[in-house]
């Protein structure tokens, strides 16, 4: 499939649930003129009242009623499409018939999801069909895994460039985070919880640090756990106080495993990675904080799985759909900043941030610029950056790499990279 040449560049599936449209909000707003952009979802009514409320240049955007019930229509969209765009969750309902879809068509995909076992069924099922055909099926283009993934990927870079050596103990520390979950996020940790109580492969594979692995042979078997509280001045010299776990470790360190896997472990035979969350800097006020956290992360997970409480958790948290008002959403920022200390002692700080609510307005800036990646950039005809000749099954970092981190600084992000000294 050569970009260009098909009905659509981009298709956005699931444009009228609430990250599908702040993802199609975006694109209005962003999206270079004469890019091709189709909003697609299971009612023709809904779509078309969308694309009226985005006014602007969506007026000449098309409408596709498809539906993953029906396979055919899958078939049917994907074949019209340089990108499919996903915002359809949980995907491990709803998503693995729209990555075979795709594969088959030699469709490049993106999606949201911080689902691991979903994960590990693309990679397991459709990973080589897809190197074979060229398609790039890049996973997990929002705040998860977008931060940790490619703030590592390029302290990895610079440090490469710098003749540092490999990287050795890496950890992100997730900071000035506001921002609620979405309902989507959280319907994927219930049917997460649900399987992992009844399936013991399920348990096994969520449990594992490397989840995701390209090769086990090559991998460092000794990994740091994701409840780990952590003290903040192991992490790097200029930190003070004590690191609580970072709620979506379980999932984004498996990502940037897969990453380091994916570029032939070129991280190095050393290379650690493990993800906190800032909770200030005073010794005893973050040493109780970060221990409340973890407490609550591990109570937390353990309350989804219980379904006599499930009544309760639908009055309290967001279904899926669902987000905050604009007002709310305007309030929300985030920084992350991935630390690393190289072979030979060198240390480096990767930042990647912005003033937009991390899984909703920013989630969808950086879905829509990888979408627009995939679909543009690498089509050197129509003005494009040349993006990374991998294929398959990949992570944001591999498949878009530089490129992404470019798009995102264009986007008022933060993007940074420096030598601490």
């Amino acid at each position: 499939m050569t970009a260009g040449t098909r009905e659509f560049d981009i298709i956005v599936f699931g444009a009228t649930g609430f990250v599908g449209e702040l993802t199609a909000r975006h694109l209005v707003g962003h999206a270079p003129d004469g890019v091709r952009i189709g909003l697609a979802g299971r009612t023709q009514a809904k779509l078309e009242k969308l694309r009226a409320g985005l006014g602007g240049k969506a007026k000449d955007w098309g409408i596709v009623v498809a539906d993953v019930d029906k396979p055919s229509t899958l078939d049917e969209m994907v074949a019209r499409t340089t990108v499919l765009c996903s915002t359809v969750g949980p995907y491990a309902l709803y998503g693995e018939t729209v990555v075979g879809a795709c594969v088959n068509a030699g469709t490049h995909y993106t999606d949201l999801t911080g689902e691991v076992l979903f994960a590990r069924r693309s990679i397991d099922k459709f990973h080589e069909q897809a190197v074979a055909n060229g398609t790039k099926i890049v996973h997990s283009c929002g705040f998860d895994s977008i931060p940790s993934d490619l703030g590592t990927f390029l302290v990895y870079e610079r440090a490469k460039a710098d003749g540092a050596g490999t990287l050795g103990s890496t950890t992100l520390v997730m900071r000035d985070l506001r921002g609620g979950a979405s309902g989507g996020t959280i319907a994927s940790a219930i049917g997460l919880a649900d399987e992992v109580s009844v399936d013991r492969e399920a348990r096994r594979i969520a449990g594992r640090a490397h989840s995701l692995t390209v090769d086990d042979t090559r991998e460092t078997p000794k990994q740091p756990g994701d409840l780990s509280v952590v003290d903040a001045r192991s992490v790097d010299p200029s930190l003070s106080g004590t690191l609580a776990p970072f709620f979506m470790g379980s999932y984004n360190t498996r990502v940037v495993r897969r990453s380091n896997g994916l570029l032939d472990f070129g991280y190095g035979p050393d290379f650690t990675y493990r993800e906190t969350m800032a909770v200030g800097s005073n010794p005893i006020v973050s040493t109780v904080a970060s221990r409340a956290v973890q407490g609550a992360l591990a109570v937390g997970m353990a309350a989804l799985a219980i379904k006599p409480l499930r009544p309760v958790l639908d009055r309290i948290l967001p279904a899926p759909g669902e987000g905050p008002s604009e007002a709310s959403q305007a309030k929300g920022r985030f920084r992350g900043e991935v630390y690393t200390r190289t072979t030979s002692g060198r240390r480096y700080r990767s930042t990647i941030g912005a003033q937009l609510d991390p899984g909703y307005s920013g989630t969808a800036v950086m879905l829509g610029e990888s979408s627009l990646a995939l679909a543009l950039d690498g089509d050197t005809a129509r003005g494009g950056a040349p993006l990374p000749t991998y294929a398959g099954v990949l992570t944001p970092a591999v498949a878009i790499g530089d490129v992404l981190a470019d798009r995102l600084r264009s986007q008022a992000f933060t993007v940074t990279v420096d030598e601490l000294t």
